[in-house]
């Protein structure tokens, strides 16, 4: 189904992962595309794929953490390619070979945690929440994960700053719901990306086991998804954060 024909969707982090993955969905549901991300080889195949699948494609290169860039960024974009009607704050990361206990983790590593993955988020939303209100339509998602509802050692920034996208989720809908813009979260469980490519396959099985559906979710499984809530099929869904982890997390 083409829910999205002719809408403008802006994805965050889209040069790999889910991003990349969301994206690539929008588009085959029939939306244009702005993507943004650091990496600007991934962030091209991103978009020739896209290209490919009939989408017209703006790419920006640039740190989503840099808010003068961000609001540049936005600025080009509607000049550029028009109203944005949806938004995918996809942009996030954890401590990865930084992580640890909290006892034995530092401010440093906290700092650039919340920032990448809870600023990032404040930021680019700043960027169209004006413009949505005053339409009276827009759609954002934003990606949160099961790792602040499930708690998990050694991850206690990025359970934090999760925890603070789906907190930001909820107020943000109750402020926007009067102006028919819907908010919701997504909350994607341990998915087949680059990251696992780090992890030992002995911590990989135990994590698998502890799933009662037993296998890791794909990028398109979390897209699927996402191209859900950015749909009218979720017109009446706001302020919600919507589990895809194969059962780990049951709400």
């Amino acid at each position: 189904m083409r829910r999205l024909e002719g809408r403008l969707a802006v994805v965050t982090g889209a040069a790999n992962g889910i991003g990349r993955a969301s994206a690539l969905r929008f588009a085959a549901e029939g939306a244009n595309l702005a993507i943004l991300d650091l990496e600007a080889e991934g962030l091209a195949a991103t978009a020739d794929s896209a290209r490919a699948a009939g989408a017209k494609v703006l790419t920006i290169t640039g740190d989503c953490t840099d808010e003068a860039l961000v609001a540049d960024a936005f600025k080009r974009i509607y000049a550029e390619a028009g109203f944005i009607d949806i938004l995918m704050n996809n942009v996030g990361q954890s401590a990865r070979e930084r992580a640890s206990e909290f006892y034995a983790s530092s401010s440093e590593v906290w700092r650039f945690v919340l920032n990448v993955s809870l600023m990032s988020t404040l930021i680019a939303s700043r960027q169209v929440v004006p413009a949505m209100r005053e339409a009276g339509r827009g759609k954002i998602v934003n990606v949160a994960s099961n790792a602040g509802m499930a708690g998990e050692i050694g991850l206690s920034e990025y359970a934090a700053a999760k925890m603070g996208v789906i907190g930001f989720t909820r107020s943000l809908a109750r402020e926007l719901a009067p102006f028919k813009v819907n908010v919701n979260a997504i909350c994607p469980g341990v998915t087949r990306t680059r990251v696992l490519e780090k992890i030992s396959d002995e911590i990989l099985d135990g994590i698998r086991k502890s799933i009662p559906l037993g296998f890791f979710a794909e990028p398109e499984d979390i897209a699927a998804a996402v191209a859900f809530l950015a749909s009218d099929d979720a017109r009446y869904m706001t302020g919600q954060s919507m589990v895809v982890d194969g059962g780990r997390w049951m709400v």
